[in-house]
């Protein structure tokens, strides 16, 4: 096969949750730029139908779908709906999160709950419901958005979210175990775990010049991430061109993790 073959997904289907904005919206344009039809849900319909503009704009085909990975029913009809779309679903990008901004000694039981219910548990059950149906038709691929922060721990002032790092850690374990599990199926699992990228989550960095400079200089690329640094990772990972990868996490940071300094 011709390596542009490989990377090629025209003809599959694509589930992108958290779509509607940052990572999950680069990922989102990748997909659909390879040749994917690509199905974007997330809590806030307005931004997921943004996006599904955009696509179709840039000459690509999408749709969207309002959904709560909170809640059970939800997950349900967003499966059930990703499935029938197309009649297969061939990929799944676990996106969506939850993030909880509170000092570690005050931090709720209620947020730690929140956090862990988005994005541990609802993934699993969405994914779980994804497995079945991509077992019966033959395979696909399931790319988890992780973090490096599952890696590595990380001040109040970087990161005020106890909860956020053990969850994204353990997304990283589930990975690995859904990896050997669904690999008898044809059913690749990996996880994808962007470093600092522009977001709405780096808004109170990107708008302090002094921040922002301390932040750039401890990443060894001297830059935080952008729209094309993510795409090509997430189009490796759904596409042919990984399909001997599975359990294996992508790191995409500009080499911070290599660097043991905090970025602040």
């Amino acid at each position: 096969m011709h390596v542009r073959e490989l990377f090629d997904l025209s003809g599959r289907t694509a589930l992108v949750t958290g779509g509607g904005r940052g990572i999950g919206r680069y990922i989102a344009l990748g997909l659909a730029e390879a040749g994917a039809h690509v199905l974007i849900a997330s809590r806030k319909l307005a931004k997921c139908e943004e996006v599904v503009s955009e696509i179709r704009e840039r000459g690509g085909s999408a749709a969207a779908k309002e959904a709560d990975l909170a809640g059970e029913d939800d997950i349900a009809a967003l499966a059930d709906w990703a499935c029938a779309e197309r009649g297969r679903l061939h990929v799944l990008v676990n996106n969506a999160a939850a993030i909880w901004g509170a000092p570690t000694l005050e931090f709720p039981v209620d947020a730690w709950d929140k956090v862990f219910n988005v994005n541990v548990r609802g993934l699993w059950l969405l994914t779980q419901r994804v497995a079945r149906h991509m077992k019966a038709e033959g395979g696909g691929s399931i790319v988890n958005i992780t973090s490096i922060s599952a890696f590595r721990g990380a001040s109040e002032q970087e990161e005020p979210d106890i909860a956020y790092s053990p969850s994204k850690a353990a997304v990283t374990a589930l990975t690995r175990e859904l990896a050997v599990k669904l690999a008898p199926y044809g059913i690749r699992v990996n996880s994808l775990a962007p470093g600092p990228f522009y977001s709405d989550m780096m808004n109170h960095v990107r708008h302090d010049a002094a921040k922002l400079e301390r932040f750039e200089r401890q990443i060894p690329m001297r830059r935080s991430g952008e729209e094309d640094d993510v795409k090509g990772a997430a189009v490796f990972l759904a596409s042919d061109a990984s399909r001997f990868v599975t359990g294996t996490t992508l790191v995409v940071d500009g080499g911070t993790l290599c660097h043991s300094a905090s970025v602040f």
